[in-house]
C-alpha cells in the first residue's frame, strides 16, 4: 500500500478552502490526510474548523516576533515538524519571506483568485472588472519568493457577465476554487503532479501550460 499522503494547510480566515479539503478526505474521495492546520490568526474560523474535524490546529501571532523573518522561521519550523508531503496555502494571507518560500518551493502551493499571471495581489475581482476582461477565475501555483509569481499548475475559468460587481464575480469564482483546489491536491497525492527545481511536472514530463479544470473531465 502506498504511504499516506500528508498535507499541511495554512489559512488565515474563514477556512472555506480548508473545509473543501476536509470533506472529500472524510468521504474517501481524496486519499490524503491533513496532518495539521497552521495560522497567523489565532482567532480565525479556520482553526475552529480544524478542531471540529479533529485536526491538529496551531497558531502563532506575528506580534510576538521582532520581524517577518523571525515569525516565518518559527512558523515554518512548526509546519515542517509535521513532516508534510505538501504545504497548501488555502486563504493564508500573510506574505511569506523569500527565505521561507525558497526553502519550500518544491512542496508548497497556493490558491489565488485570478487567472495568473493577471491580477496578482489583493482585490483581484475588482481588478478584473476594471480591466474589462471577459474571463476571470482562479489559479493554483507553486509558492516562490515572487508574490503570486510561481509556476501556475492549474486554473479554473468563469465568464465575466454584464452587470457583475466584485461580489457577484467573487461568488462565481469561489464556486470553482474549491473543486480546483481538490483536483490539484489529488494530482499531487496520486503522484501525477510534482514540483522539482522550480518547474511543474505532469506524469514525469514538464508541464508546458497550466492544466484547466473541466466540469466533466477534471484537470486536463
Amino acid at each position: 500500500m502506498a504511504a499516506e499522503y500528508r498535507i499541511a494547510v495554512l489559512a488565515s480566515g474563514a477556512g472555506t478552502n480548508l473545509q473543501a479539503l476536509i470533506d472529500p478526505i472524510a468521504s474517501g474521495h481524496l486519499r490524503a490526510r491533513i496532518i495539521g492546520v497552521f495560522s497567523d490568526k489565532p482567532a480565525c474560523q479556520a482553526l475552529q474548523r480544524a478542531r471540529d474535524a479533529g485536526l491538529p490546529a496551531t497558531a502563532l501571532s506575528p506580534k510576538a516576533f521582532v520581524s517577518r523573518e523571525a515569525f516565518d522561521a518559527a512558523f515554518f519550523a512548526a509546519v515542517d515538524a509535521s513532516t508534510p508531503d505538501l504545504i497548501v496555502c488555502a486563504g493564508y494571507m500573510r506574505l511569506i519571506s523569500p527565505e521561507a518560500a525558497d526553502a519550500r518551493s518544491d512542496r508548497a502551493i497556493n490558491l489565488h483568485p485570478s487567472l495568473l499571471p493577471a491580477f496578482k495581489g489583493l482585490r483581484t475581482h475588482q481588478q478584473a472588472l476594471d480591466a474589462g476582461v471577459r474571463e476571470h477565475g482562479a489559479s493554483v501555483h507553486a509558492v516562490t519568493a515572487d508574490l503570486d509569481g510561481g509556476p501556475v499548475i492549474a486554473q479554473a475559468k468563469v465568464p465575466v457577465l454584464p452587470g457583475d460587481d466584485a461580489d457577484t464575480l467573487a461568488t462565481r469564482v469561489r464556486e470553482r476554487e474549491h473543486p480546483l483546489l481538490v483536483a490539484t491536491v489529488r494530482g499531487f497525492a496520486e503522484g501525477r503532479l510534482a514540483l522539482r527545481g522550480g518547474r511543474v511536472y505532469l506524469n514525469g514530463e514538464p508541464l508546458r501550460v497550466p492544466l484547466q479544470l473541466s466540469a466533466t473531465r477534471g484537470l486536463a
